[in-house]
């Protein structure tokens, strides 16, 4: 017998990777995580829900090993991170970051200050 997936289940975080994020934005510090099986450096800026899902505003600074060609603010699934941890380098809040977004209002975990 086969088990039917409801579209809308959110999909499943790992537990530790919420601390991981809040400690990356407190301290300012770069995650390190594959995503897309793209190995990335990340400098994240918001944690936030959407839809009953945990997403991460970051600016990516490494992907592959190299750095993008233009600096963008991107949206990246929690869940979607994997493996996440934290890393020595630290990063400044980007002026493409605007906390005061309605689609952050009321949905936000934590913020860079």
């Amino acid at each position: 017998m086969t088990e039917t997936v409801d579209a809308r289940t959110p999909a499943p975080v790992d537990p530790g990777a919420t601390p991981v994020v809040l400690e990356a934005i407190v301290k300012q510090l770069c995650l390190a995580a594959t995503y897309n099986r793209q190995a990335m450096t990340l400098a994240p800026h918001i944690l936030y829900t959407r839809h009953g899902e945990l997403f991460v505003d970051a600016v990516t600074l490494e992907r592959e090993g190299r750095a993008p060609k233009e600096l963008k603010l991107g949206t990246f699934k929690l869940a979607g991170l994997h493996p996440l941890r934290v890393t020595a380098r630290r990063f400044e809040r980007s002026a493409l970051f605007s906390p005061g977004e309605p689609r952050y209002k009321g949905e936000t975990l934590m913020a860079i200050a």
